[in-house]
This record gives structure tokens, sequence and C-alpha cells, in this order.
């Protein structure tokens, strides 16, 4: 049976950093102790757990079994100990430390930031750091607090929590509109000029439904063709054809009147945004208070 008057939370939060950052190297950078106090540290908690926490290779560090349980216990540890060192603070009612938050360029740009920037405006204690892009990540490895993700999930280890939805909108230019005659109706509409998103299997098609509940699945013809919602919405407001965006990411311009609405009683079906968290049973206060906010729409 192992000694815990043997071990301390340095330990623990050494251990912590090793998984999160991947390397004993950067985990004595994250801690402000040298590499051989870190390596010391893991050999200590080996011996005194009695089991092989983490294989090290010449390129990595892999996890065993009981390395995985026993960083999930620790996780949760660390974070009981930080919401009770916040409880007795002088300033309960305010919000500390880093949260690292990751999203699509888009979301972040458009919705995320915004939030977040509030959010730090309310708790000057706090360090935002964001992580923008498409790529899949790894929340540990890359110590994310919590991820959004737009669509629905993928399988995942992760845990989910629901923030919202959204749909995608076809919209265009007023020059492009004015210019062009669109069919009356859309189940003709097929030959108008599209700009579609390279990342889709299908660029050009659209699954719509109708606000009576009609579905249809139609394939425009895709003149223009982009790799981000940027790109398409940009083209699209420049008169390049009409394009499905998500509405986030079109309102400001329809109030703007730089794009409107074409078959405006035509959308997608609504879509899940999930924030996803790292496993354990606890959520720091700082993501809750974030994702309260992107529930809340703050």
């Amino acid at each position: 049976m192992s000694n815990l008057r043997n071990l301390t939370f340095e330990h623990l939060l050494t251990y912590i950093a090793v998984i999160e950052t991947g390397s004993l190297t950067r985990a004595a950078e994250r801690l402000g102790i040298g590499k051989t106090a870190v390596s010391k540290n893991i050999q200590r908690l080996e011996h005194e757990l009695g089991a092989s926490l983490i294989v090290r290779t010449t390129r990595r560090i892999n996890v065993t079994e009981a390395g995985a349980s026993f960083f999930e216990a620790c996780s949760e540890i660390a974070q009981l100990a930080g919401e009770a060192m916040f409880a007795v603070s002088p300033a309960p009612d305010q919000l500390r430390g880093t949260l690292r938050v990751a999203s699509s360029v888009e979301y972040s740009a458009l919705v995320l930031a915004p939030v977040l920037a509030r959010m730090r405006t309310m708790h000057p204690g706090l360090r935002i750091e964001m992580v923008s892009g498409d790529r899949p990540i790894d929340m540990i490895a890359e110590g994310v607090d919590v991820a959004l993700r737009l669509g629905e999930l993928a399988d995942s280890s992760h845990r989910a929590v629901g923030i919202g939805k959204y749909s995608k909108w076809l919209v265009a230019s007023h020059d492009f509109v004015a210019h062009h005659a669109l069919a009356a109706d859309i189940h003709a509409a097929g030959d108008a000029p599209f700009i579609g998103l390279s990342v889709l299997p299908h660029p050009s098609r659209c699954n719509l439904r109708h606000v009576n509940g009609e579905s249809l699945q139609i394939d425009f013809v895709a003149e223009f063709i982009a790799d981000t919602f940027y790109a398409c919405r940009a083209a699209a407001a420049e008169g390049a054809g009409i394009a499905l965006l998500p509405d986030f990411s079109v309102q400001a311009d329809i109030a703007a009147g730089r794009l409107v609405r074409v078959y405006p009683e035509w959308s997608s079906a609504p879509l899940p945004i999930h924030a996803l968290l790292p496993p354990g049973k606890h959520i720091a206060p700082k993501t809750r208070a974030l994702i309260d906010m992107l529930k809340a729409g703050v």
C-alpha cells in the first residue's frame, strides 16, 4: 500500500503538468523547476504507488492505463483544491487564473472573442488564451479548458455541454439580387451562381428545410469556392453569388445592408453548439462562468 505521507501536492501537480504538456522539459518550464526535479517527483510517485504511470520514449511520453486513471483523479483533486482556495479568497466573486478556450476561426472572432472580452472586463484577474482553428486538438496535451464545437459531435471521450443552436441561411448581395433573375421557386434555383465551402464533402449541395417543415436537397452551380466562411461571406458581399452561411456570421452584414437573405423561408435545420470539457467530474468556476455567458447570449 502506498504511503501518502511521502507524497505532496507538488508531486500531483508535477504529474498533471507532465501529462498535459507531454514532456518533462515543458512541464519543468511550466512549473518553474528543473527537469531533474520533475523526473524525481514522477519517480517518487511511481515508487509510492507501486505502479508505472508513464512510459518514456525518445519522442514522447505515453500514459499507462493506471496513469490515465491517476491523472483524472489528480486533476479533480487539483481542481477541488483550487475551488477551496477560491472560496476563501478576499474577493470570491472574481475569477482568476488562465482560461484557455479553443474554437473555429469564425466562431472565435464573431461570437467567442466578444464574450471573452466582456468576461475579462468583469474579472480583471482572469487571463484569456484563445486557440482558433479547425484542426483536431488534444485538450489535455494542449491545456485547453473548454473547446466550442459547431454541428453534430463525433464520438468523444470528452464531456459535452449544449450551449445553443445555429442555422445556415442563403444570402447574397443586393447588387447580385438586382442583376440576377433568381427563380421564384427555390426548387428551380439550382442554376444560380453559388459560393461553396471547399472543406465540405459537397461544397455546392444544400440541405434545407422550409418553415412549414418540408425538406429539400438542392445542388447549386459552384462558380466560386473558398475554404473558410470568412472568404465565402466576403465573396457574397461582392456579388459573386449565393452562399449558405451560419446565421451568426451574417447577421451583422444583413443588418448593415451588405447582404440580404434569399429564399428566407428556407434554412438549414438547427445545428447544435457544444462546449467540450476534459474528463473529470467537476467544472472549474471560470469554465462554468463562460458556459453560462454563452448560454445566456451575453
